[in-house]
């Protein structure tokens, strides 16, 4: 039986030089807003013959610099080029530039600005519903482990899953702050959603292993909380394990073969789960015993 509990500092310090340093890359580069979050210039082609595939207008366009740019079909030969705020030289460079390759109704050309798709009222209610949502679950865990009053409270439960979910939250967020300030990434509504499904990923395996650790303390006597704790996460390590492994070589497929689009959705979820699979075993249960440990102390 592996010792989990023994080592838990060592854990402890890799998390928090993680998190610290993920807060530091937040606090000086910020992230780079995508279109969605910024708005910009959407312009409206259409092709005379059969329109071309996505990728191939990206590589066409590749050699203008233009940053984040979002290709969408649309109608039977129309394509919707969405980029930043462009002037109107750079609009007619892309038309340009098409042209070399394509044949365009320039009838049928339009260009115009529109704003963010995610407005500022909405960002800002989104920080309101996120605190919400994370009482909900501090009230949830709590509910489900009223049975456990000794030698952990249940609401130490809640409170620890929410720790480790902050942990994997914010790691995936400080990645992208870093590929936004030296490789230009965005943070689009994609890595939004991933970083949500994160959220959702990231409890369920904290309170898997909580619910072992509950079962193991109503049926087992005669162990220490150490002994109970470290028992439950051998028990759960194989199944957090195989579950992660097989998420993680679909996202990986998507992330090499899945092209521009997703790939860094599936980054995000790589790194997000990756971190969920890690904080569940060596960060939240831990963090019950060393609450214990100090309360004993006192």
């Amino acid at each position: 039986m592996i010792n989990f509990i023994k080592y838990r500092k060592i854990y402890f310090i890799f998390s928090a030089f993680l998190v610290i340093g993920s807060l530091f890359c937040l606090a000086s580069f910020g992230l780079k807003f995508g279109i969605d979050f910024t708005g910009g210039t959407v312009l409206e082609v259409q092709f005379v013959n059969n329109r071309p595939q996505v990728s191939e207008i990206k590589q066409s366009l590749s050699g203008l610099n233009l940053g984040e740019v979002i290709i969408q079909p649309s109608g039977e030969k129309g394509m919707l080029i969405r980029t930043g705020n462009l002037s109107q030289d750079m609009s007619q460079k892309i038309i340009q530039t098409l042209k070399k390759k394509w044949e365009l109704d320039e009838k049928q050309f339009k260009s115009r600005t529109v704003g963010p798709s995610i407005s500022r009222e909405l960002r800002e209610k989104t920080w309101v519903v996120t605190a919400l949502a994370l009482f909900a679950i501090l009230l949830y865990i709590t509910y489900a482990f009223r049975k456990l009053t000794y030698p952990v409270r249940s609401w130490q439960y809640a409170l620890a899953a929410i720790l480790a979910l902050f942990h994997d939250v914010l790691i995936p967020t400080g990645v992208f702050s870093l590929l936004g300030k030296f490789y230009g990434v965005p943070f689009t509504i994609p890595i939004v959603t991933a970083l949500l499904t994160v959220f959702g990923y990231s409890i369920n395996d904290s309170v898997v292993v909580f619910d072992r650790i509950r079962e193991n303390l109503l049926t087992t006597r005669g162990q220490t909380f150490e002994e109970t704790v470290n028992k439950s996460l051998n028990q759960t390590l194989t199944r957090s394990f195989n579950t992660s492994f097989t998420t993680l070589l679909v996202l990986f497929a998507i992330f090499f073969f899945g092209g521009e689009t997703l790939r860094y959705f599936s980054l995000t979820l790589i790194i997000g789960i990756g971190c969920g699979t890690y904080s569940s075993i060596f960060l939240a249960s831990p963090i019950l015993v060393t609450w214990l440990k100090k309360k004993r102390r006192i």
